[in-house]
């Protein structure tokens, strides 16, 4: 900008005539609506750019600004002190106008693309998208999560810095200062409202062992940026009913994953993220469809100590096909862990995990959905950090641990080549 406001300062007010301001709406939530956000920027840039004078009236080079040959000594017109002091108005106005026209065409062009977009450009669109780290849209810098403070029970919302950005962490830590914060919610950042709230909270009411988690256990990086981790100790979890706002009911397909850590785990029931029951109990086989990350061998048979990436289809932890143990299955120890699942409702479903930092997915399974399974019944609420039938009013609490740093479902069946790209995406995030 420092170029363009000292050409501001040199080119003549009729210049200014040419400036327009052109509205474009905030669009976020897809990779259609970043796009045509984009394209409303390109044509107000069409518009005002360049802001070039006539040729015959545009000065050149610093020469325009050096002052008239009069002596110092003579006294200048008044006239041309008036025109002097309309100049200035005019350049601040100019000024003005092209910021207004500027900082969305900045922003935009500085965001990435996120696992959102990927999923939308595969035509498997998210339903729900969570993180405490990071936007998972490119066009998205809304908020991202609540945390509350001990000292005078106030909240504040944590947004990304900017489009697409990181978690605004500085944010946080200024408020929490000298005193405890808890996470009371991670927002949705699809535009359905799928905001988890943590179960024993005016919006989840829950039994009375559940609570929020610490919001600041675990910070980390990504890209180079402060964060902090939604990280989850037995008692705490997180709830919401979207059955009606988007999310998968019955046999419909779907998919989703998650960023976990391989080094704060457990056994307990059950470090889940995705579809569960809305009645918060064990209903029936199928009511739940959900990525578990645990070192919890359901079935027994398991082979070496896990943490494994499994899935949680109620009334058990499967590791592949059936309750016998999958010889492809594999610990995933790493840091930042990913883990996907996907399920088309009547015959299929997969299994992938791959360490967050570096390389590809490997696929645990790929196969037929366990008897008893098909079609599936799920219900289409969303769980993260327990099991479906837990933490209700008069119910006990969550028993697992585990760390969440983002994840999202998708409605459809995402294709291999979109979770590659996904698995990319969080690689290049630079989790550290």
């Amino acid at each position: 900008m420092t170029n363009l406001r000292a050409s501001l300062r040199s080119w003549p007010t009729e210049s200014t005539t040419n400036v327009r301001h052109i509205e474009c709406p905030v669009l976020v939530g897809s990779a259609d609506r970043a796009h045509g956000l984009q394209a409303c920027h390109a044509h107000a840039l069409s518009a005002t750019w360049p802001l070039t004078a006539p040729s015959s009236t545009r000065p050149s080079g610093r020469r325009a600004m050096q002052p008239s040959s009069a002596s110092p000594s003579e006294p200048r017109p008044r006239r041309r002190r008036s025109s002097v002091a309309v100049a200035a108005r005019s350049a601040l106005m100019s000024i003005a106008a092209l910021a207004t026209v500027f900082t969305w065409p900045v922003a935009a062009s500085a965001a990435a693309t996120g696992p959102c977009d990927i999923y939308a450009s595969g035509g498997t669109p998210c339903v729900a998208a969570h993180s405490t780290v990071r936007a998972l849209y490119g066009a998205y810098g809304g908020k991202l999560y609540q945390v509350r403070r001990s000292s005078d029970n106030a909240t504040r919302d944590i947004g990304a810095l900017g489009a697409g950005g990181v978690a605004n962490a500085a944010a946080q830590d200024s408020f929490c200062s000298g005193a405890t914060c808890v996470t009371t919610v991670v927002y949705d950042q699809s535009g359905r409202g799928n905001d988890l709230w943590y179960q024993g909270s005016a919006q989840v009411p829950g039994s009375s062992q559940s609570s929020p988690a610490k919001a600041t256990s675990e910070s980390l990086t990504a890209g180079g940026s402060k964060a902090y981790s939604l990280y989850i100790n037995p008692g705490n979890s997180y709830w919401r009913d979207g059955h009606t706002t988007g999310i998968p009911t019955g046999s419909s397909p779907e998919g989703m994953y998650m960023v976990t850590s391989g080094t704060h785990v457990n056994n307990g029931c059950c470090f889940d993220y995705g579809n569960s029951e809305t009645t918060r109990k064990a209903d029936a086989a199928g009511a739940m469809d959900a990525i578990n990350f645990s070192t919890s061998c359901w079935f027994g048979g398991c082979s070496g100590r896990g943490p494994w990436v499994q899935a949680d289809l109620e009334w058990g932890l499967y590791p592949g096909g059936s309750q016998s143990w999958n010889p492809k299955q594999r610990a995933f120890t790493s840091k930042f862990v990913t883990a996907t699942l996907k399920n088309n409702g009547t015959s299929r479903f997969a299994i992938k995990g791959s360490d967050a930092q570096a390389g590809n997915l490997t696929t645990l399974w790929d196969g037929a959905l366990p008897g008893g399974y098909s079609p599936m019944k799920k219900q289409g609420a969303i769980v993260l950090g327990s099991g479906g039938d837990c933490c209700k009013p008069g119910g006990g609490a969550n028993l697992s641990a585990g760390t969440f740093y983002e994840g999202a479902m998708v409605a459809g069946y995402p294709s291999d080549q979109t979770e590659s790209a996904v698995q990319a995406n969080v690689v290049a995030a630079g989790y550290r």
